[in-house]
């Protein structure tokens, strides 16, 4: 199964299309054909939580676990690259009752990671052999269009700032009513002095749930995505945690990921007073942003490109268009009013 998971759509994804030889539409055949097989070969409930595991070993798991290691065994190297510098991270001049405390947060990290996958394969199965109805994921042979999955991503993860904004502030940060949760949260991941890689999912399993595994599932099960939207979305949600939790300044794109990890950085240093979405929308809204807010984050890149001077060089190329079109319609205009007086 494993074999079938990793090399059918793999040769689609890498292979094919580095084939000169392979016309786009004999790419799109080949994908589909092997997206067929595999599907129609395998129970679905297989095919999606071992394609959900892949994802999250991958673009999650794997990624972290090596940032962790370059900052435990290159610390002088990794400070350089840390927001925080030296104070996050987590390994310099550690006692040993530290580095176990460490290793016991990384272990929590990775059971939280396959307690969620564990949920996800508990849904499919209560709905399709107990309530007998349609699986919570549509995995079919068909492809989803690619406005298609983009329409999915984007309305996902409006839903998904929605409902992890929520859930954060209302539940895990609420005194009044869920207090035993929010210590929970408090005692666990509020424990930790800054993000590090694999703190996206350190946290008391209950809590972990709340904070970011049905912020993450709740829209591709409200939405029914399509298996392949899915595995992009869990995919970029994964890259997500993975960077911004890093404790890392320099991303790859620093309007985006960084904004977030700073926002996340924050929200740690300040003892959870604000920034309890991933991605700032609605603190923003909210009015509860710590340090810069997303529309902070929007001029800042505006201004690091020089977007207004260029927005100022298109408005003077349009006008001197425009003078320019106006000046040949006058001279038009006159050159027909001169043959008219001739004849």
């Amino acid at each position: 199964m494993t074999d079938a998971i990793i090399g059918l759509p793999m040769l689609s994804f890498l292979l094919i299309p580095t084939m000169s030889s392979y016309s786009t539409s004999l790419n799109l055949l080949f994908f589909y054909l092997t997206w067929s097989t595999l599907v129609l070969s395998h129970p679905p409930l297989k095919v999606e939580i071992i394609a959900s595991l892949a994802v999250r070993l991958l673009f999650y798991v794997f990624p972290s676990l090596f940032f962790l290691a370059f900052d435990a065994f290159v610390p002088s190297a990794a400070e350089n690259f840390k927001a925080l510098g030296d104070s996050a991270l987590p390994l310099k001049n550690a006692s040993r009752k530290r580095t176990i405390a460490l290793l016991r947060m990384v272990g929590w990290s990775i059971f939280n990671t396959l307690l969620g996958l564990t949920i996800q394969a508990g849904v499919e199965i209560v709905f399709t052999r107990v309530l007998l109805w349609r699986s919570a994921l549509r995995v079919t042979t068909t492809l989803p269009l690619p406005w298609g999955i983009i329409k999915d991503l984007a309305k996902g993860y409006l839903l998904r700032e929605i409902i992890a904004y929520t859930l954060h502030r209302c539940v895990l940060h609420n005194w009044n009513h869920t207090v035993s949760l929010s210590r929970s949260h408090r005692d666990w991941y509020h424990a930790i002095d800054a993000p590090f890689p694999l703190s996206a999912t350190y946290d008391h399993p209950l809590a972990y749930l709340v904070r970011s595994f049905l912020p993450m599932y709740l829209p591709a099960l409200i939405l029914r995505f399509h298996l392949l939207t899915y595995i992009f979305y869990l995919t970029l949600t994964s890259l997500e945690e993975t960077f911004a939790y890093s404790g890392y300044s320099t991303m790859p794109t620093n309007f985006i990921l960084g904004g977030m990890a700073r926002r996340t950085d924050n929200h740690v240093l300040c003892d959870g007073e604000g920034n309890f979405g991933p991605w700032g929308l609605c603190d923003w809204i909210m009015g509860t942003s710590v340090g810069a807010d997303l529309v902070d984050d929007v001029v800042a890149e505006a201004d690091k490109h020089d977007v207004p001077g260029k927005v100022e060089k298109a408005k003077g190329r349009v006008r001197k268009g425009v003078s320019q079109e106006a000046n040949g319609m006058k001279g038009a205009m006159k050159r027909r009013t001169r043959r008219r007086a001739d004849d």
